[in-house]
């Protein structure tokens, strides 16, 4: 598929500010435009509703379920039974699980058993578990479970939105870098340009010798090669640039021309906001929250786990009561019942224990891992801290070195063009000048992204 340039009915969501010939692209637009549009942030929003539809799976063994039974025998044209029953059962959130129901049995050949009075029989029952299953069942153990993966998915989601960004970030930051470095040397191939057909015009008249036009050539060449270096670098970023512009996730973008970054005269400086409480805020990583929701999760199966170490132990009691009218209680006696007592226990209890004790490693080891997450997370933001502060104090340095470095080079052409000094020293002082502005933009976009990568360190990005 072919990509497609960004139209002007695409730039509302770029909320792009104009100058008379090029349009910024800021990066608060850029990562806008990401968010909503690149195919991986719609994949992220895709884990929420991951979560969601488990935890209605995990609701779903709540429901209420009706059940029909019906068994027929016809042989040598006689029937020798018809066994009937339907019944409703409702399980509850503490393991009791109700019924109710009715029962009609007929044929030449009935059970005992299964013989009930013409009009049938009205039932209702209730099952609770005294032993095993009394306090958590698999039911709950699952719901508990999908409840916490629900805020897992959310973590996740976050997560990948974190990483995309920051990728998304760099990106632009690099962008921003080549273009102003761009800026810097079509300024000094100008400036070469118009010396060396000076130079040109003084030799020819006599006021300047011949070798000098040799000199300003070969600064021009240097500067020709440093441009198309340069422009190679720009087109190189702003076609990683484009990787992340898509529209509604199915097409491409590229950036066109014209569309250009934030300059280094509109970059301002930023005071990072610490006096919220960095734990807080850490505590909120979409790293951690996953973590723990994991952890949650491992807990609920691990007492769940601890469960299954009582024995089984099931009472079910079920009244019965003759249909004779409409009311099913008319002929409702206390003596009318069936009751049960199921009891089960492994004697051994390997299975039982060897699962508990795997579900108790792997929440240990999600422990161990969680606490190493932290440090990590800690460790990465101390760094960007210490990055921001460290260019911050460079860039104020370098910034009056680069004007420094612009004194020296504006008298040294005026001692020039006083005949006081030489083209070798302008180059030279230009050349410093030069590099002092493409260190300077350096320190600008190394600053920049370590503001990014607290951001990330932090999970904020999102």
């Amino acid at each position: 598929m072919s990509r497609w340039v960004i139209l002007l009915c695409f730039a509302p969501l770029l909320a792009f500010t104009q100058t008379e010939k090029s349009t910024v692209f800021s990066l608060d637009s850029f990562l806008s435009v990401v968010k909503k549009h690149h195919p991986i942030a719609l994949q992220a929003s895709l884990q929420t509703k991951k979560g969601d539809a488990t935890l209605q799976k995990a609701r779903g063994g709540f429901d209420p379920k009706i059940q029909a039974d019906i068994a027929q025998k016809y042989f040598k044209e006689k029937e020798y039974f018809e066994l009937g029953e339907s019944k409703l059962k409702i399980p509850t959130w503490f393991g009791i699980e109700l019924e109710g129901g009715y029962e009609r049995n007929q044929g030449q050949f009935l059970n005992p058993e299964n013989n009930v009075p013409n009009a049938g029989l009205w039932f209702a029952g209730v099952s609770v578990p005294i032993g095993k299953g009394l306090f958590i069942d698999e039911r709950r153990a699952e719901l508990r479970k999908a409840q916490s993966i629900v805020i897992q998915s959310q973590a996740e989601r976050d997560l990948i939105l974190n990483e995309l960004l920051f990728s998304a970030g760099i990106a632009y930051w690099d962008w921003f870098k080549s273009y102003n470095n761009l800026l810097v040397y079509i300024e000094a191939y100008q400036l070469a340009e118009e010396r060396v057909n000076a130079i040109k015009q003084s030799a020819v008249l006599g006021d300047a010798p011949f070798i000098d036009t040799l000199e300003a050539g070969i600064q021009l060449q240097n500067r020709i090669l440093n441009l198309e270096q340069t422009k190679l670098n720009y087109k190189n970023s702003t076609a990683y640039l484009s990787i992340f512009l898509w529209k509604e996730g199915v097409i491409p973008l590229e950036v066109k021309e014209g569309i250009i970054p934030e300059s280094m005269d509109n970059i301002r400086a930023e005071k990072l906001q610490l006096s919220i409480e960095m734990d807080s805020l850490l505590n909120k990583h979409p790293e951690l929250r996953r973590s723990r929701a994991k952890i949650e999760q491992l807990k609920i199966e691990e007492r769940w786990s601890k469960e299954q170490l009582k024995p089984s132990l099931n009472l079910k009691y079920k009244p019965i009561t003759e249909a004779i009218t409409n009311d099913p209680f008319a002929e409702y006696s206390i003596n009318n019942y069936t009751w049960g007592l199921q009891f089960e226990f492994p004697i051994f209890l390997r299975k039982e224990r060897g699962k508990l004790n795997l579900v108790q490693l792997k929440k240990n080891e999600s422990e161990f891992l969680l606490q190493n997450k932290r440090e990590l997370l800690d460790y990465k933001i101390e760094v960007a801290i210490n990055e921001f502060e460290t260019t911050q104090g460079q860039i104020q340095l370098y910034s009056k070195t680069t004007q420094d470095y612009k004194s020296l080079l504006d008298g040294e052409r005026r001692l020039f063009n006083n005949g006081e000094s030489s083209l070798f020293l302008v180059n030279s002082r230009e050349l410093g000048f030069i590099n002092a502005r493409i260190k300077l933009i350096e320190l600008v976009a190394k600053n920049k992204n370590s503001i990014l990568k607290l951001d990330y360190a932090l999970g904020n990005l999102n």
